[in-house]
């Protein structure tokens, strides 16, 4: 045994003969580790060492409270007058025992939430056992810490109204966009707000999301883009960017939150997209975004990528695709007058009739490919 660590001993023994040292902290901390590391603690055991704490714990210091609570708060062999003992102290060793997994009732949980401070509710943020509405109450606080902590715990429900604002605040915090796009519970319709920040096998998966909608739910015909009012986008995008896609915004009925949008997209995907929903040709759409004059108009490879992208779409699913992105609410579709045969036209016991074009997808495919949950 080395000198050092032979004196240091030495005197730790000497200061307990002498009566200067509390070996309290230390006597709970070996016997606690003492059970962890046993596969099957005795009952004799567990209830000595739920005595010893009973009787030791109103005295320790906080720091070996905390070690204490990051070991048994999570075990599930842990006496319960033990978990009594450290959450009796506050604090931050409470919010350490809800951190690391101390069982607690969900209406306790929620309770906390709404009334613990920032520490506990931070503490509760990654726990597994969160219910909906404890999620949806710290959404509400907007606090960054909160949310990041929510969107990296795949263990914790995540509704529709804490996706909502999750998603909206993801528009301008990348930091929240890969821990979202990484939640394995979020159906790719929901994601299609962050498209632009996305992968190519999660864009591509988007798109067919966005495909099966639409064909579930049609768009309405959109009003054809004339020749002069391209011709004046032209015009506006060599002179006036901001003007160009204000006028393109306003066409597809995105306002002014779909033009500040496609400005700060300098990968110009989303003016790509636009140019597409609005009904331009490829070959109109290049001429635009090379007439804007910046950085990705001089790029050969993003307008390769670009021209990509607008080959890969049609215009009802830009559009859709396009509204998702700039947080803009698509236009309510108008209930159109169409006659519904009372009859199946592929047949009946008694009648012949056409058959149904094999071009139709099967439902089961079409809803299979929106995704696990349809929250929309």
């Amino acid at each position: 045994m080395p000198a050092s660590i032979s004196k240091e001993l030495a005197d730790l023994a000497r200061l307990a003969r002498d009566g200067g040292l509390d070996l309290s902290p230390i006597s709970l901390r070996v016997k606690a580790d003492l059970l962890l590391s046993s596969p099957q603690p005795s009952p004799a055991d567990l209830a000595a060492f739920s005595e010893m704490a009973e009787a030791l714990l109103p005295g320790i210091d906080e720091a070996t409270a905390l070690i204490l609570a990051r070991k048994l708060a999570g075990w599930a062999r842990t006496p319960a007058p033990v978990l009594s003992g450290l959450s009796a102290k506050g604090g931050a060793v409470l919010a350490e025992l809800l951190r690391h997994g101390m069982p607690v009732p969900e209406a306790e949980i929620e309770r906390l939430v709404e009334t613990g401070d920032e520490a506990m509710r931070a503490a509760l943020a990654v726990r597994s056992d969160l219910t909906a509405q404890a999620v949806i109450m710290l959404v509400a606080d907007a606090n960054r810490a909160f949310d990041l902590a929510l969107i990296a715990n795949h263990n914790a429900p995540m509704p529709r109204a804490a996706v909502d604002s999750l998603i909206a605040r993801a528009r301008v915090e990348p930091a929240y966009r890969p821990g979202l796009l990484a939640r394995p519970d979020l159906s790719n319709l929901e994601l299609a707000p962050l498209f632009l920040h996305a992968g190519v096998e999660r864009r591509l998966a988007i798109l067919e999301s966005l495909m099966a909608r639409e064909a579930l739910h049609p768009s309405e015909r959109r009003p054809a883009l004339t020749g002069p009012a391209f011709a004046g986008w032209l015009d506006l995008a060599a002179e006036d960017r901001s003007a160009a896609f204000a006028a393109i915004a306003e066409h597809l009925g995105g306002g002014a939150t779909m033009a500040a949008a496609m400005a700060g997209d300098a990968s110009r995907d989303l003016a790509a997209l636009a140019l597409t929903a609005s009904g331009t040709t490829v070959e109109e759409a290049t001429r635009f975004l090379i007439r804007l004059g910046d950085e990705t108009a001089h790029s050969v490879e993003r307008i390769f990528a670009l021209v990509a992208l607008m080959r890969a779409v049609r215009p009802a699913i830009a559009f859709r695709l396009a509204m998702h992105i700039a947080g803009t609410a698509a236009p309510a579709p108008q209930r159109r007058g169409q006659h519904q045969p009372a009859m199946d036209p592929s047949g009946t016991p008694s009648r012949a009739g056409n058959a149904r074009p094999d071009v139709q997808p099967a439902m089961s495919e079409v809803l299979g490919k929106i995704g696990r949950r349809d929250r929309g």
